[in-house]
């Protein structure tokens, strides 16, 4: 067995794919390619809106090209991990965003798929000659036992033969143990991510009896202890535990973002949200509000124009707050996601 390393936030490995490497760093970009899928995996963690045959490049939905590069060079992204649903039932779609990706950022873009079914060979030649660096399995739980006599295991081979970094990546759930055995004898790697409960999938994991660890998180009761079991029986492993992905994989994504994206004015906050102050124009005058802001000296480039009101740097905000208030404004600060329209995460009125 190979030695195991303790990670942060209860994570472990043996083993460490490149996708999992840039992973930890936050500099994949998220490609989600399409909300359908064929399969009904009790687990599954996919958002009501996502459900449906659209594109997403982390947050930022997809119309054109043009989004998806646009959202990788704003996080300066060094990899991309592609996701659905289930991507290969649009299989002409991720070989298209896999060459546009590698043309322009070059090879060294890391690439890596994940996908419930088994393509065949002349399937995935396609994609190890349009780029693909990796390539991760999710056989449904209830055929774990029998995965040598499923596609699966030619699908495995048959990547592996093509050169491309081959591995299975599935929750941490009893039966664990024997797709390490599995992914041993294929010379593939594991990758066991910690059961969480979500809005889509609670009631079904209540009715099969799955609890939550603590009050402190989603985690599944049980599920760390079931990645602990397969950790004898595969030789290249990884748990990514349920904190591990929102206090470290997250927080250094936001902030990677946020670093490439904050204006003059934004604060950037230790979990990679940014702080800003809004003034908002009930009467629509901003102009008049800019130019206002302007004659008590306040930097051009410490405030921004938006459709309803005035962006500035909340500090200032607050400094010139009695001076500038009246009942036709409304002056607050603003905590928020690094996006594209970022999700608001919190709005304190002053």
């Amino acid at each position: 067995m190979s030695k195991i390393i303790s990670g942060e936030a209860d994570s472990f490995h043996s083993f460490l794919s490149e996708g999992c490497k840039l992973c930890q760093e936050g500099s994949k970009m998220v490609l989600f390619i399409t909300g359908i899928c064929p399969k009904d995996c009790f687990y599954c963690p996919v958002s009501d809106e996502r459900r449906a045959d659209i594109t997403y490049a982390n947050e930022r939905k997809v119309i054109c090209d043009r989004d998806v590069l646009d959202e990788a060079l704003q996080m300066d992204a060094l990899g991309t991990g592609i996701t659905g649903g289930e991507p290969l039932i649009r299989k002409e779609k991720v070989v298209h965003y896999i060459r546009l990706l590698k043309e322009r950022f070059g090879s060294q873009h890391h690439i890596h798929l994940y996908t419930s079914m088994t393509p065949d060979r002349d399937t995935l030649q396609e994609l190890a000659e349009a780029g693909l660096d990796e390539i991760r399995f999710h056989p449904p739980v209830n055929i774990w036992d029998k995965l040598e006599e499923t596609g699966y295991a030619n699908s495995i081979r048959h990547a592996n033969d093509l050169g491309m970094k081959t591995g299975i990546e599935i929750p941490s759930v009893k039966g664990a143990e024997v797709i390490g055995i599995f992914a041993n004898n294929l010379g593939c790697f594991l990758n066991l991510n910690e059961l969480e409960f979500s809005d889509t999938n609670s009631d079904a994991m209540k009715k099969l009896g799955y609890g939550l660890a603590d009050d402190m998180s989603n985690a599944v009761a049980g599920s760390k202890e079931y990645a602990l079991e397969a950790v004898n029986k595969c030789d290249r492993i990884h748990f990514c535990s349920s904190s591990y992905k929102d206090a470290v994989q997250l927080r250094k994504r936001l902030l990677r973002i946020a670093e490439n994206t904050a204006r003059s004015f934004d604060e950037i906050g230790e979990e990679g949200t940014i702080y800003y102050g809004h003034i908002e124009c009930v009467n629509n005058d901003q102009e008049a509000v800019y130019e206002e802001l302007k004659k008590i000296e306040v930097p051009v480039d410490m405030m921004e124009m938006t459709s309803n009101g005035i962006d500035i740097s909340w500090w200032i905000l607050e400094d010139i707050a009695e001076y500038i208030r009246k009942p036709d404004r409304k002056l607050c600060i603003i905590e928020r996601y690094p996006f594209e329209e970022g999700l608001i995460v919190e709005k304190i009125p002053l």
